[in-house]
């Protein structure tokens, strides 16, 4: 029998040490929630792929989606021999993104790509060189996606230099005290000091940010975004890789707030585990861009296009806007629960929107002090005990769950008996 020691020892010497890896086990295979290991111990997947299966691990209408395709053709290369898969897809984005207005879609195979082409698409759209971004708010590991981004350790540390132009002002967050006065004032001073407005060509927002801890946008927040930009032609571009899809209730998360963006990059989940990513947004913005200036030999793949059409068709199938919902609102509740228990004083904050749950751990609840060393033991413990968690947060003091919206409920419960005891004995030692 093959072991996850000698397996990972193979990884060792012919993987580059600079991917890095959080679990101590070799995955062998999965089904929804659950995850075995080479040896056949079983696990819980709070983690998805880091968001990627919303409609959980190996859907029966995406395998039998991905079988389909790859008895028709694998790869043509769209701008060259395109195929349907790419344009129905393109129809169905369009048909579920938000706004009266006329919209148009284009992939790409990773995240990063849809951040790297949204700059372009804006840049030419307005003639302009600058972006905004915000504190804390991740975009990916290509260049530009690493300038947009907030955490230097290990993203980018030592790849300096990256491109310029690009403005970072603070996200107002109210567990650490930033308002969004303190947002407006950044934005004054920026444009007072550092860059007029009619130089700026976007402004990137997560409605939740992802990798800086789930800090969820205020309406408020996002309403002075469109009005500001409204005001300046300056284009509003939504990263919603993570947080789209079905993963908060909704489609898109920018739904929650009423307020449609001029384009949104999408990703991760929509593949349902193949990597297909894209952008969604007003054509008259999209389409300012001449025929050849997008685009990527793998972009919009046709095996990815079949499973991204059957992610949509699973979502409303089986209801998982709704079913995500209700277990979101499972979580927090438990998650508060935890949180309230005189033991576990180390939660210094339960956050969720819909199904996109996670718990900050800080040293003192009155100092706030984050506990970057507490979230790393609990992850350890918990993935001893067969629960896979992954952290967020710039000092990764935040554990982050995205459980698939397929999950069963009693294999979400089990997997939060697991996180609390795992909390508890974290805790104690």
């Amino acid at each position: 029998m093959r072991t996850n020691q000698e397996i990972e020892l193979r990884r060792d010497h012919a993987v580059a040490r600079a991917i890095a890896y959080s679990s101590t086990f070799i995955a062998d295979k999965a089904q929804n929630a659950e995850i075995w290991d080479v040896e056949g111990k079983r696990y819980i997947d709070f983690c998805g792929g880091i968001g990627c299966q919303n409609v959980g691990h190996r859907h029966e209408k995406i395998v039998m989606a991905i079988k389909g395709q790859l008895d028709k053709l694998t790869h043509t290369c769209f701008q060259v021999t395109p195929y349907e898969s790419y344009i129905e897809l393109a129809e169905r984005l369009n048909s579920v993104y938000p706004g009266d207005f006329e919209k148009k879609s284009m992939f790409f195979s990773a995240g990063g790509e849809a951040v790297e082409n949204a700059v372009k698409v804006a840049r030419y759209h307005t003639k302009r060189p600058a972006l905004i971004t915000f504190t804390n708010g991740y975009h990916g590991r290509s260049y530009m996606g690493m300038a947009l981004s907030a955490r230097m350790v290990p993203f980018k540390q030592g790849f300096g230099p990256f491109p310029g132009e690009i403005y970072r002002l603070p996200f107002p967050d109210k567990f650490r005290g930033i308002t969004l006065e303190d947002t407006k004032l950044a934005f004054e001073t920026l444009f007072r000091s550092d860059c007029p407005p009619d130089q700026i060509a976007g402004i990137f927002v997560e409605p939740v940010q992802g990798e800086g801890g789930y800090n969820i946008a205020t309406t408020e927040f996002i309403e002075f975004l469109r009005e500001l930009c409204d005001e300046h032609n300056i284009v509003l571009i939504a990263d919603e890789i993570q947080s789209g899809i079905g993963r908060t209730g909704k489609m898109f998360a920018m739904e929650h707030f009423g307020v449609d963006p001029d384009l949104t990059c999408v990703g991760k989940s929509i593949g349902g585990g193949l990597p297909i990513s894209g952008i969604v947004g007003k054509a008259s913005v999209i389409d300012t861009v001449p025929p050849g200036g997008l685009g990527g030999t793998f972009g919009g793949n046709p095996m990815a296009c079949a499973a991204a059409l059957a992610v949509f068709e699973v979502i409303e199938s089986e209801n998982l806007l709704e079913k995500g919902t209700k277990i979101g609102a499972i979580i927090d509740k438990r998650l508060t629960e935890m949180s309230l228990k005189n033991s576990l004083k180390s939660i210094g904050d339960v956050r969720g929107l819909g199904c996109m749950n996670a718990i900050e751990l800080v040293k003192d609840r009155d100092t706030l002090e984050p506990d970057g060393e507490m979230a790393a033991k609990v992850a350890k413990v918990a993935l001893d005990k067969g629960l896979i968690l992954v952290t967020a947060g710039p000092t990764r003091n935040v554990i982050r769950i995205l459980v698939p919206l397929s999950a069963d409920i009693l294999v979400i419960q089990e997997g939060l008996d697991i996180l609390e005891a795992s909390l508890e004995e974290a805790t104690s030692r």
